[in-house]
This record gives C-alpha cells, structure tokens and sequence, in this order.
C-alpha cells in the first residue's frame, strides 16, 4: 500500500467497521427469572442486581432531608422537591450555584453514590457520597478539591458515567457519544447487573426451552447462549470483563463470550497502578492480580470462591479457603499440600484472632474510594525481605505497624525455615527495571523469557524494556511475537518500536493478523512510519484490517482526553500538522490541564509560522495552568519576556 494511500485510509478513523452479528436479542431478566426462579431469588438485592438502580426512596439510602456537606469553599446540600424527588444544590469554588435532580443510584455498601444530568443525556458521578455504614456524606477525593474549570472536577470528562462506567453497572448498554455534538443517546437493556450481562443475549435459549416440551430436541451448544460459562478460561475472563483495570476498545457492553483480548486492553503491572511486586496499589479491579496468582496458574475461577448470583463468598471466614486448604484436600487441585493451614502450627496467631484469618496474610486489603476495603487477588506469600529492594509493604508489618520488614524477615525465616530460600521474586527484577530499565535490561529478557511466569509479569517486563529504547532487545526477543499468551504478544509488538522500521516491518507481518484484536491493533500502531510500498497483499489488506480495528477502538471513546492525545500522536507521525492541532486542541477542550496538549499545539503554531497563534495559545495555556514552568518558559521564548519565576504576591 502506497503512503498517499496509507494516510487516506488513516485519515477516515470515524469510518466504523460493522461489528459481527450474534443473531440473538436481549430479552431482560425478568424473562430469565420466570424460569430460573431459584438463580433470580438469590441474584435479588445482590450488589449485582443493585449496581446501578432508579432513584426511589426504596434505593437511596442517604438522608435527603435539609443536609449538607462542606468542603473548603464549596458546599452541597441534599433535600427532597415537593413531590418528593431528591435533589441536590451544589455551589461550587466559584461560587455559583447549580440545582440538580438525582437522576440514579450506584451501588448499595459501603458507600453509596449518585448520578446528576448535567446536559441532556449526560451523566456525572457526583464525588460527594454516603457512608452507609457509619451514616453521613463524605467526598471521594478530599485532597482534590477542585473547581469546574479542571478536568478531574466531577462535571468533567473523567468522571462521565456515560462512557467510563456505566457499561459494569448495566445490561445491554452502549454509550452512543456523538463527537459532532458532542452528546450521548445511551441505552441499554436494563441498569443494573442482570442474568444477560454475563450470561449473553437469552432469544436463542428461549427460543430452545419453548420448543423443549413438544419436540424434545437436545440443547444447542452453550443452551444457545454465547458464552459456556462452564469453560474456566471463559467464565474467568467474563468476571474479567467488568473486574479488571483496562481499556476498552468497543462501546458499551461486548457479548459476552467474546475474548478478552479482543475487547479490553489489560492494564500491565505500572507504577502509580500496582506496587513494584505487584501487589495492588491504585484500584486495580482483582483480575491483574489473579493472573500473578498460582490459585489461576492451578486452574482455580472465581466461581470457587464466590457465588455469581448472590455476589458473596461460598462459605465464611477460613472455610472459603480450607474447601481445598486443609488434609483433606480437593480432589480437582491434586497438587494441593495436605496438611492444616487453619490452624496456630500455620497461621502462628491465636485461633479465632485477625492474625489466624487466611486473608490477613495472603490477601492484604487496601481502602478505595473512601470506605471501601477490598483484597489483593495474588494469593502472595508474605515477603517482607524484599522491602528493601521493592520498596512494596508487607502483611506483616501492615498489621504490626510498630516493627520494621527486616524484624518480620526474622520472623518467617526462623517460623518458616524450609521456605526462606525459595529464590528470586519477580519483584525484584520489575522494581530495578522501574529504576533503570537500562541497566536491568539483562534480568528483564530472562523474565520475559521465563514461560514458568504469569503473563502479565512478563509482559510487564517487556514494557520496562520498551522504556530502554535499545533496539538490540527487539532483536533477541523476537519469539516472543508468536508467544502463546496473547499479553506477552501485544507487550513484544510494542517493544519492536524501538527496532528501525526496516527491521520492524518483516518482524510484525504475521502479527497484523494475530488471533487477539490486541496483537493485531499493536502491530498496525507499530507500522505507522514503516516502509510499506512494496508491502505483499496478504499484509497489505492484513495492515488496512488492523487499522480499521484501531480507528474504531478509538471512535469509540471520542469523549476521552486520551484518546485525543493518541490521535495527535498518530497525526504527527504522518506529518499531518492541522489534524494534529485539531487533536492536541480537543484534548485541551476536554482537559485544560493537560500540559503536553498544550505544548504540542503551541510548538505546531509556532513551527508553521504562526507567531501570533503561538502566542495566543501559550497565553490560554496559562491562564488553564498558572504557574507551569515549561509554559512560562514557552511564553518568554515566543514573546522575549523576562521570566517570572517569583510567587505570586501575597494578598496580606
């Protein structure tokens, strides 16, 4: 394909390519439940079925009347309209005062939070919540007091319901954003978690269980559902679908049974996301760290632990571990130990005590969103001997908070002796490579190699490399294309960018038509500046597919600030200057304090010829950015103005 050719296929991104047709329709739960009334008894009232639900006095359980909650200067008050419809008034940092009727609900416990209309169609989560279990309102980001004008503010991009969270609280749903009016016309089969959400459209199954009592005929495959929940790897990624930090590359729901690959970008083991061990430090959502796991790598789902319907653990306490933990084993995990793990002779606490429960040492918990305390998936044995070297807290010392992690080494190592020489942590390997990615490049090649890992650990160690830069790592590594985790693929496509595009272009071919939509999207980003005019036609339609796949990833979330960064990026690649700008400029639309969206727009103005436009948009840029030194920089570059690098003056 020519380059002329290439960037007028680039330039169409908002042609859609059709998604397949499943030929099967959504039915709702209510004609799940009037058959499987047992399944519908126990999902009623379950975090599931209550995830999104009307705003009725039955569903909300903050108190309505004449509330209200301060923070700084700004101040939300909460009461009911005559007709009894709950209502909040917000009088934000500028001190103007907007009236809002609350539109839903989310959630039921710990806390409880609700969603506002700001524009028709246009749904907020409000940052001011209710604490159902100690009763009173208290706001999700105490230290982000922001006002309107900043993107994290909850009227802002960030925090649209529309398009960043709806599709796990509901049925069904697709977003429906229009970029030209910039306006949503959502829908959705239902709000809430329903029987279809996992189980997949029900028309072809009702279809079967009609016709069942006169012609007999067997079950079609899966009971005509799109998905078998009865497969693990099918049931653990569809929990994955909604349980996981990630990208999504559709609108709205996918069918369920849908591979996850082919839907969702997983979000690696990153700083800021995942301590430098992996164990979970921003909100996570369980499933990275269930695939560290040796519970994941043996086979174990989550529907071992937990009850789909009601949304709850199958047993309480230790018995939710000891069903295959103990002597008696479990005869579908043969390679369990068997010996008492629930006992003081393991757990060296005092039977009944915090210290005994299973999940205070293997499944430390961290607070989100307030009140929320929810555990770490990996299953970790607890090594407060790495500390030094990762710099990740450790089970022990997060209870006894008086002791260091060298005293709780000291402990396992004399309580546990047998096990204090197990061998390296990846950990370490991930927290030098987060240091100096350089200098580590020769443990992360042999992590990455090291097909005894998880996936995720591996592919985390390929991004690290990407950071390095050298192109002889894209060389060694070139097996890892074919690699039979979809993770480590898309992770080795991407370190191939740091090879010359002479290099790459060969190497990435067969991964242009890669099973995992992830592959495939990957290596047609890496092929952007690549030489392809004599490119052979497989590849060549090959290349144009994998683009059409990432052209309607990204129209899918055109209310995203990011995704206008990546569509500036990309522009620039293919010197397009103006659809660059466009891109930068929507970015800054949509976030004001995106600095770098800034620059780029200032630094295209500037490169064009367009003094005076440079000048208006660095002088935007800090009105939206008081204070930045690089813009600062950039003004007195663009004007000759001496640089103010004094504080403001005081007002007293």
């Amino acid at each position: 394909m020519a380059r002329r050719a290439l960037r007028a296929w680039i330039s169409a991104w908002l042609v859609l390519i059709a998604a397949p047709a499943i030929g099967q329709e959504y039915l709702g739960s209510e004609r799940c439940i009037a058959c499987h009334t047992d399944a519908g008894a126990a999902w009623a009232g379950s975090h599931h079925q209550l995830a999104w639900t009307p705003a009725t006095p039955e569903t909300i359980a903050a108190d309505f009347d004449g509330t209200a909650f301060t923070l700084g200067d700004m101040q939300a008050r909460f009461r009911l309209s005559p007709d009894g419809k709950p209502q909040v008034s917000v009088t934000e940092r500028d001190q103007v005062t907007t009236e809002y009727e609350v539109h839903s609900v989310i959630g039921v416990e710990p806390l409880q939070q609700y969603l506002l209309e700001t524009e028709p169609g246009r749904l907020q989560s409000f940052d001011v919540v209710w604490d159902t279990e100690k009763g009173g309102w208290f706001h999700l980001y105490p230290d982000q007091n922001v006002g309107p004008e900043d993107g994290l503010h909850w009227t802002g991009p960030y925090k649209t319901w529309n398009s960043r969270c709806a599709a796990c609280h509901a049925t069904g749903f697709e977003a429906n954003y229009d970029p030209r009016t910039r306006s949503f016309a959502s829908t959705q089969v239902e709000i809430g978690v329903g029987c279809e959400a996992c189980h997949g459209p029900g028309s072809a199954h009702a279809d079967w269980a009609e016709r069942l009592a006169t012609t007999r005929e067997p079950p079609p495959e899966a009971y005509g559902f799109t998905i078998d929940l009865s497969q693990p790897e099918q049931l653990v990624e569809q929990c994955a679908s909604c349980h996981s930090r990630r990208e999504p590359y559709l609108d709205g729901n996918p069918v369920p049974g849908t591979p996850y690959h082919d839907t969702y970008n997983l979000s690696l083991l990153r700083e800021g996301a995942y301590e430098a061990d992996g164990q979970i430090l921003d909100e996570v959502y369980v499933y990275g760290s269930f695939l560290q796991s040796k519970m994941h790598e043996k086979g174990v789902t989550c529907s071992n632990c937990h009850l789909p319907h009601e949304a709850e653990l199958v047993a309480e306490g230790n018995a939710v571990c000891t069903q295959c933990h103990s002597p008696a084993g479990n005869p579908e995990f043969p390679s369990l130990p068997l010996q008492v793990f629930d006992g003081p002779g393991h757990s060296r606490h005092p039977q009944g005590s915090a210290g005994a429960e299973c999940k205070a040492c293997h499944m430390t918990e961290r607070v989100y969103m307030g009140n929320d305390w929810r555990a770490d998936h990996s299953f970790r044995i607890p090594r407060p001997d790495l500390a030094a070297e990762t710099g990740a807290p450790d089970a022990c010392t997060t209870c006894h908070e008086d002791q260091s992690a060298s005293w709780a080494a000291e402990i396992l190592e004399d309580w546990f002796p047998e096990s204090r020489h197990r061998g390296p942590h990846y950990g370490e390997v991930l927290a030098q490579g987060r240091r100096d990615p350089q200098r580590a490049a020769p443990q992360l090649r042999s992590l990455s190699q090291d097909g005894e890992m998880s996936g995720i650990v591996r592919a985390t160690a390929l991004y690290l490399l990407e950071q390095a830069g050298d192109p002889s790592d894209a060389a060694a590594l070139e097996a890892l294309l074919h690699d039979p985790d979809p993770l480590v693929r898309t992770a080795a496509v991407k370190l191939q960018r740091t090879a010359p595009a002479m290099e790459r272009t060969p190497r990435l071919m067969k991964s242009l038509s890669d099973p995992s939509r992830s592959v495939r999207m990957a290596a047609a980003q890496s092929m952007l500046d690549a030489p392809i005019a004599h490119m052979p036609g497989r590849y060549e339609r090959a290349l144009r597919n994998a683009f059409a796949e990432w052209q309607a990833a990204m129209a899918s979330r055109l209310d995203y600030p990011e995704t206008h960064l990546q569509l500036g990026g990309m522009a620039l690649t293919m010197r397009n200057m103006s659809a660059a700008s466009r891109a930068f400029a929507e970015a800054t639309r949509l976030d004001p304090q995106l600095r770098d969206a800034w620059i780029m727009q200032i630094r295209i103005a500037a490169a064009s010829g367009d003094a005076p436009g440079a000048r208006a948009l660095v002088e935007q840029a800090l009105a939206k950015n008081p204070g930045d030194m690089n813009l600062q920089i950039m003004r007195r570059e663009l004007t000759g103005e001496a640089l103010d690098l004094l504080p403001p003056p005081s007002e007293e």
